[in-house]
């Protein structure tokens, strides 16, 4: 039989955590690599952009119907709305109705 070559815990700790990164730092270039040729990846596609961009219309806006809405709280839905994406004016602002939630509340507080 031979004989080890160290029986020093530290030197041999140094080896096996040198031999744990390198597999470690292989992998990661490996993923890295399969990342770069991935098939099933989609092709991204050039979008090409008009010379000329048409001004965009200027938004007309309608009188906002407030029943007990603060202007801040209108505003801020308006903005809100707006900063989506969606075009067009905000016609009425209302409520959510809410009746299943306090339905699924007194439901909860019968059976405790």
């Amino acid at each position: 039989m031979h004989q080890p070559v160290t029986t020093n815990p530290f030197i041999i700790m140094l080896i096996n955590m040198t031999v744990v990164f390198i597999v470690l730092i292989a992998l990661m270039y490996l993923i890295k690599l399969i990342h770069f040729i991935d098939p099933t990846k989609p092709k991204e596609k050039k979008i090409e952009t008009p010379a000329t961009a048409p001004s965009p219309a200027p938004i007309q806006e309608a009188p906002v119907v407030a029943a007990n809405n603060d202007d801040e709280i209108v505003a801020a839905i308006t903005a809100a709305i707006s900063a989506m994406g969606v075009t067009g004016t905000v016609k009425a602002i209302r409520p959510a109705n809410r009746e299943c939630w306090k339905q699924s509340g007194r439901g909860q507080n019968m059976y405790m």
